[in-house]
């Protein structure tokens, strides 16, 4: 099997809410939206929101509300960037659930959660670069 992530997909309790969260609060652009599911084209990725309960019944795995285990990380390249992330995500209201800090790694990085409980890593990691598509290479 090739190496490489094409689509996540979000479960969203509200999908007005959430398109509310991403476009006019974070300032992501859609890149199609047909009935009950909304497309952002991201740098060699697509995330996708979807309505919780849809995304469960096609793929018959009920919702048991628990932590997945499962971050999404928005890597940066500086400690300032990382910071206005956080206060953006924030601001559009999302819940800061570990703001900014150096961590055992090297790097900074701070968490959020979405509306819908998505968490998100936000996080500068020196040995990294971010190239100026956006793409990242470790």
């Amino acid at each position: 099997m090739e190496q490489r992530i094409s689509l996540i997909t979000l479960g969203v309790d509200d999908l007005a809410r959430a398109r509310r969260f991403y476009e006019q609060g974070l300032g992501w652009v859609p890149k199609d939206a047909p009935e009950g599911v909304v497309f952002y084209q991201l740098p060699g990725v697509a995330l996708a929101l979807f309505g919780r309960g849809d995304l469960a019944e096609d793929c018959h795995h009920p919702i048991d509300g628990r932590f997945s285990g499962i971050t999404i990380a928005i890597n940066q390249r500086s400690e300032a960037d990382v910071d206005a992330v956080l206060a953006q995500a924030a601001a559009a209201g999302a819940t800061i659930l570990k703001p900014a800090e150096k961590v055992f790694w090297g790097g900074y990085s701070g968490y959020f959660a979405d509306p819908d409980g998505h968490v998100w890593e936000v996080a500068l990691n020196p040995q990294w670069t971010i190239n100026d598509d956006g793409t990242l290479t470790i």
